[in-house]
């Protein structure tokens, strides 16, 4: 059972999904990928300080408890394929040990992030 009310991971997947929509959002190609998430989430969002989706977004993500952000994390990565639904417990270990207050720029410059929170609720169990 996830600690977050579905119905917010609902509310993050349409942010997420109306902003990567634009066609001003860029993910950088695979030859220029930084080491690391912040480095990445912030050649995505960059230039995007005034858009009031992205910005709703982060509010939304902003305002849960950490341990509600890592959840986040934590069903992404269970979409996403890196964790078992199984394993669920290992993903949210993970998801404090790499914690960072930028998880709203971290999820909203992943692609296809929609798709992998809406797959992590349904493997767990979670289907509207």
């Amino acid at each position: 059972m996830i600690e977050l009310n579905p119905d917010i991971v609902r509310a993050v997947i349409e942010r997420a999904r109306e902003f990567q929509a634009q066609d001003s959002v860029v993910f950088p190609d695979e030859q220029t990928i930084p080491s690391d998430d912040a480095e990445w989430a912030m050649q995505v969002v960059a230039g995007h300080d005034e858009d009031t989706v992205l910005e709703e977004g982060r509010t939304l993500i902003d305002d849960l408890e950490p341990d509600q952000q890592v959840t986040l994390m934590a069903l992404m990565w269970v979409g996403r394929g890196d964790f078992a639904p199984e394993e669920w417990e290992e993903a949210l270990e993970q998801g404090r040990d790499l914690y960072a207050d930028n998880t709203a720029d971290i999820l909203f410059s992943t692609p296809m992030v929609s798709d992998y929170l809406e797959e992590g609720l349904a493997a767990l169990g979670y289907q509207e």
